[in-house]
């Protein structure tokens, strides 16, 4: 097996992917920048949630977001549904698996917060029930997917934004996920600090 020529193929098609999408996923990347700043105006804040790759896709926006990312600015609210171990275990050990984000939408999501649900395949149980959690609750929600977006748009409201990314594979559907939330946070940050 020549390793040096497989890592080169994998850099390849994650450049190639990212390149094919931009098109497509420019715009409604764009405007879940511009709800995610219209929350957050309205005092509001951004909750996610993804399973494996997924969660960590949901912490990593949610540090980014409350930290920064390249520019200095005050804290946005966001916060990960994917990080406290004693709520979730409880949850799945209680109650069922599939409610372990749905039940902290619940108590905690507000009408004018807003859900990031991150699932590759679209398919996660635990995401959609979150998902109509969010719409309980008067959220808006933006979804994060890949392949035909599985089940994910039969639970979406036509308020909502589907980012779906035209792949099959897991690992170039999450490299472009990452992009997706760089994206995100630096939109964000150009349309609250300005910046041209």
């Amino acid at each position: 097996m020549d390793l040096i020529n497989r890592i080169s193929e994998n850099f390849s098609e994650s450049a190639h992917l990212k390149l094919q999408s931009m098109d497509a996923l420019a715009g409604p990347i764009a405007a879940a920048a511009e709800r995610m700043v219209q929350c957050l105006r309205r005092d509001g804040k951004i909750m996610a949630c993804g399973n494996g790759g997924s969660a960590a896709a949901s912490q990593h926006l949610g540090a980014e977001l409350l930290h920064r990312v390249e520019m200095e600015r005050p804290g946005l609210a966001a916060l990960a549904l994917t990080t406290d171990t004693s709520t979730l275990t409880s949850i799945a050990n209680d109650f069922d698996y599939d409610q372990i984000f749905s039940k902290q939408v619940r108590a905690l999501g507000q009408k004018n917060d807003l859900l990031l649900a991150i699932s590759t395949s679209g398919n996660s149980k635990n995401v959609l029930a979150a998902v109509l959690a969010a719409h309980e609750c008067g959220m808006g929600v933006v979804a994060l997917t890949g392949r035909n977006g599985g089940k994910m748009p039969e639970v979406l409201q036509a308020s909502d934004i589907h980012i779906c990314v035209p792949a099959q594979s897991t690992a170039r559907i999450q490299e472009v996920h990452l992009l997706t939330l760089h994206c995100l946070c630096d939109a964000i940050d150009c349309l609250l600090l300005g910046v041209e």
